[in-house]
């Protein structure tokens, strides 16, 4: 049973920073890609980033040149450092693996 858990949400101010971590059971290495997805109250879940088994990434437009994901396969772990965060980020944001499984999510508020 593949479990994700998510960490390092929390409550930032506008222009703020947070990186959020994604910690596996077991090697990350099985995994094709993994994606991280960020879901706000009433809204669709949405992509974010992906970071495939060799390390190429993917954006979606409004996390280009703001947001960076990174894998380390030795802690079987995925990132995601956020930058120049808006109110408009304000949501759960959610690891995911391969499209097949899913984290329990982590919230990530942006206010003054």
């Amino acid at each position: 049973q593949v479990q994700l858990v998510e960490s390092g949400g929390g409550l930032v101010q506008p222009g703020g920073s947070l990186r959020l971590s994604c910690a596996a059971s077991g090697s990350i290495s099985r995994f094709s890609i993994m994606a991280w997805f960020r879901q706000a109250p009433g809204e669709e879940r949405e992509l974010v980033a992906a970071i495939t088994g060799r390390g190429a990434t993917n954006y979606a437009d409004f996390a280009q040149g703001r947001f960076t994901s990174s894998r380390d396969t030795a802690k079987n772990s995925v990132y995601l450092q956020m930058n120049s965060l808006k109110p408009e980020d304000t949501a759960v944001y959610f690891c995911c693996a391969d499209g097949l499984y899913w984290g329990q999510g982590t919230q990530v508020t942006v206010s003054s």
